[in-house]
């Protein structure tokens, strides 16, 4: 006698395939999830670039040009590309602190996509990969009052979009793996905001130069990804003066960052799924 023994490959099929796009699946479900509040934030994304920049333009720009610029260009040209990383970094901050926190304790998302063959590692990607699609709407809201008001280059004013994108990945994996250790949120989650993101965009050399500051707060800029952002998209944007070295300096820092607070985030995920 035999035994005609079949096997259902469709399903087996489909656990490869997740296995292998489960970060997909997160972006997707991160997407749905945006569909809710998209009004809102096509209004504040494109009011806010254009109306930001008129106000500091029109008004401490005026002032500053008043003792011609800073570094032989106006103040509104050495400010913009600051501006836009530093709205890279709070978008990305923000998206990473309640919105982990919520998959792992309000929402039970991540713990529901442990059940399928979905890696900790693919639910950090994917939902890093998704802070994308808030972050890049926002400098491209930035990339188009640029072009609008004539600062910079046309052209070198797409540069900001790589490097937006870099110190995204920075941040957000840097948010992400501390924020995964969580277990309550008694407050702490607003920390971030005020004791990390704020202090970062004064410190950072974003609406004046880092060499200005007291030679005890200038270290803050030094570790700050923000300023690295923010002195590569000045080069970008309208040819700042770097060295090779210095540029390579920037553009690791980031890159280290955003690898290594990967790695973590893999990590902690992984730890808070299996426990």
């Amino acid at each position: 006698m035999s035994a005609d023994i079949r096997f259902d490959t469709s399903t087996h099929t489909d656990i490869g395939k997740v296995r292998r796009w489960g970060w997909w699946g997160v972006v997707e479900h991160r997407a749905l999830l945006l569909r809710s509040y998209w009004t809102t934030m096509l209004l504040t994304g494109i009011g806010s670039p254009f109306i930001y920049l008129l106000g500091m333009g029109v008004g401490l720009g005026v002032l500053v040009d008043g003792g011609q610029g800073i570094e032989g260009v106006p103040y509104l040209t050495f400010l913009a590309p600051a501006l836009v990383m530093a709205t890279a970094m709070q978008v990305a901050a923000q998206e990473n602190t309640y919105g982990v926190f919520g998959g792992f304790k309000w929402a039970n998302t991540f713990t529901a996509m442990r059940l399928t063959p979905m890696s900790p590692a693919q639910m950090a990607v994917g939902f890093q990969v998704s802070v994308l699609l808030r972050v890049l709407p926002m400098v491209f809201f930035y990339m188009a009052a640029l072009w609008t008001f004539r600062i910079g280059e046309p052209l070198r004013v797409l540069l900001l979009l790589p490097l937006g994108t870099l110190l995204s990945l920075a941040v957000g994996f840097a948010v992400m793996a501390w924020v995964a250790t969580q277990r309550d949120e008694r407050g702490q989650l607003s920390f971030v905001e005020r004791f990390v993101i704020v202090p970062l965009t004064l410190f950072s050399g974003t609406y004046f130069p880092l060499d200005t500051l007291p030679g005890y707060l200038q270290p803050i800029g030094w570790f700050s990804p923000l300023w690295h952002a923010a002195e590569l998209g000045r080069t970008a944007l309208y040819g700042a003066p770097m060295g090779a070295w210095e540029g390579v300096l920037h553009i690791g820092f980031l890159s280290v960052l955003a690898l290594a607070t990967a790695m973590l985030s893999m990590r902690t995920f992984r730890a808070r799924l299996d426990d």
